[in-house]
């Protein structure tokens, strides 16, 4: 029983796997999203897919709380500590998920992110797992995640012919 219930579980996750994976190349390419970002974003969906399967078999499994407590708390002790550690790391990658799923600017777009010290503007070149590469002129930017769903950001017309920060005016 316990065999049958394992490749349940098994065939479960490889479905699930499958079928995430093509929804969220699907997606990405209908809002034009780099393969790049696809791929990572279908990587940590189906990271937790793993995760949950796997408790759901040790569920089922009907495997002690007992036998699996101690294991358990010092794993997740040490991923705490870590997680605690590079809290802009794990951030970042929660801010890749939302720009994935609900970000309005693509690459190519040219936007200036408000900000009260430096607001910088310029051309999305690239969104990756922890930043978005903005190019300004002859520079190339790198701006978090985390910060660019935090700011204020505009999506302007064109790029401006001038090197300012400044959009063109039109009088």
């Amino acid at each position: 029983m316990n065999v049958l219930i394992t490749v349940s579980i098994l065939l479960a996750l490889f479905i699930s796997i499958r079928f995430t994976t093509s929804t969220i190349e699907r997606f990405g390419v209908a809002k034009s999203v780099s393969p790049y970002r696809v791929k990572y974003i279908a990587k940590t969906v189906n990271l937790a897919l793993v995760i949950f399967y796997l408790i759901l078999l040790v569920t089922f499994l009907g495997i002690e709380y007992s036998q699996i407590s101690i294991f358990l708390s010092s794993v997740f002790a040490v991923i705490g500590v870590a997680l605690f550690a590079q809290w802009s790391i794990l951030s970042n990658i929660t801010a890749s998920l939302i720009i994935f799923f609900g970000f309005p600017y693509r690459v190519g777009d040219y936007i200036r992110v408000i900000d009260e010290d430096d607001g910088i503007s310029g051309v999305i070149v690239e969104i990756s797992l922890f930043h978005v590469l903005i190019k300004k002129g002859d520079e190339l930017i790198t701006y978090p995640n985390t910060l660019i769903l935090q700011k204020a950001v505009v999506k302007l017309p064109a790029e401006p012919l001038a090197s300012s920060d400044e959009p063109p005016n039109d009088k």
